[in-house]
């Protein structure tokens, strides 16, 4: 089989996916259910349609492209990523495995290859938690791991439900119909750019992921006690502010004192009330992100935070209130979906390295009910989620030629 991935086509349907956007290029805003983000998902969909794919959305919005193998009774292979993009973002993070993976599907068809299993090419709803605050709508719906009371628990700012907008945006029906069978899937592979510096430093065409770090989000809220700033002397002072400084920099001593590379937290949101420079802080929120592909060790890192929210709240005499948003479970890729990666590198002749992916994706919930594992392209500099956001042609054909000699092995 002669695989040929066609990179001018690919590179120019990125482009136009990347100009679908809520802000004029180069920036690319696609918040799900918005107009951007309906648009983007109707482009995709044409593109799918003109490959001779059938499609289905769910409620949730996810949106499946098959390719029907010779024998529809058994299990399908899954590929695919996401679309919609944080505020002042790029072209490339999701698109690249949602359109990559298409092209990987039209790369095997070009080549002669027919399926046993049929191929499906899933778009997955919100993995960004722009709009409702919590990642990966679609593939926690999918996989069971989120309640469908959350169609009305979950709002945006404006107090727009999730129910409300996706029936908006044209996704009807119950989110209780969403969740995918385990086993739905006999292998899921998601191509994805890296969002990191790595393999772009050590100079490796690709990267074979065999773990996924998992998130844990907290949101904590301080109430302190406002006052003029020149009037309130600094003794009598309960400044929410102050304590969530303290809670914010505890967060990066407990972080490291774990003395692994892989342990993370930030502290990424922190709304300060009322937000005046001669008024002493009454009310502040911060928002917490800590990842680890060690549960036990993360876990230990919410526990260093929670203490440090009660020191504070004694030593400035403050009230702290921390509610946890998600603690999800680091995820580790299924041999075989990582054996058939590896082969597609070998059988190419592309170098590869064996390595973590530190942000999280829709993968780390596909692997709660497939067989999953992911494939990384470089990202010029390590950068993400910005509009300078870049991987090359050249590395993107690379990663979609391996996807799809991996698709070859896993649907025969």
């Amino acid at each position: 089989m002669r695989l040929t991935i066609e990179q001018l086509r690919l590179t120019e349907e990125l482009d136009q996916l990347g100009s679908i956007s809520e802000a004029p290029p180069p920036v690319v805003t696609r918040v799900v259910f918005t107009d951007a983000d309906v648009r983007g998902r109707e482009f995709v969909k044409s593109l799918c349609r003109e490959t001779g794919l059938a499609i289905r959305d769910d409620p949730a919005g996810n949106t499946f492209a098959r390719w029907e193998g010779s024998d529809p009774a058994l299990a399908p292979v899954g590929t695919g990523s996401h679309i919609d993009a944080i505020p002042n973002a790029g072209r490339f993070d999701g698109t690249v495995g949602v359109l990559g993976g298409l092209e990987a599907i039209r790369a095997l068809e070009r080549a002669g290859f027919r399926p046993k299993r049929s191929i499906e090419l899933v778009v997955f709803t919100s993995e960004e938690p722009t709009r409702f605050g919590i990642g990966c709508l679609g593939s926690r719906l999918l996989s069971g791991l989120l309640d469908p009371s959350a169609g009305e628990s979950l709002t945006d700012r404006d107090g727009i439900t999730l129910n409300e907008a996706r029936v908006s945006a044209g996704f009807a029906g119950s989110l209780a119909t969403v969740a995918l069978p385990r086993g739905y899937y006999s292998a899921f592979a998601e191509l994805h750019i890296e969002q990191g510096p790595l393999l772009e430093q050590r100079q490796v065409p690709l990267g074979v992921v065999t773990a996924i770090a998992a998130p844990a989000s907290l949101k904590i809220q301080i109430e302190g006690e406002g006052g003029h700033a020149g009037a309130v002397l600094m003794p009598g002072r309960r400044d929410a502010f102050l304590a969530a400084a303290e809670i914010a920099l505890a967060v990066e001593s407990a972080a490291l004192s774990t003395g692994s590379i892989d342990t993370v937290g930030t502290v990424g949101v922190c709304d300060v009330f009322p937000g005046a420079v001669n008024s002493i802080p009454s009310r502040v929120r911060v928002e917490v992100d800590v990842r680890d592909i060690d549960q036990t060790r993360r876990d230990h890192v919410l526990n260093q935070i929670a203490e440090a929210c009660d020191k504070a709240a004694a030593k400035r005499h403050v009230k702290v209130h921390s509610e946890m948003v998600n603690a999800d479970p680091p995820a580790q890729c299924a041999p075989m979906v990582v054996d058939a990666l590896v082969q597609a590198c070998e059988t190419h002749k592309i170098r590869f390295e064996r390595m973590i992916s530190r942000a999280y994706h829709d993968s780390l919930f596909m692997s709660r009910i497939s067989p999953t594992a992911m494939l990384f392209v470089p990202s010029r500099g390590g950068v993400s989620h910005r509009p300078d956001e870049y991987s090359s042609p050249d590395a993107i054909a690379q990663g979609v030629l391996v996807l799809a000699e991996a698709l070859a092995r896993l649907s025969s």
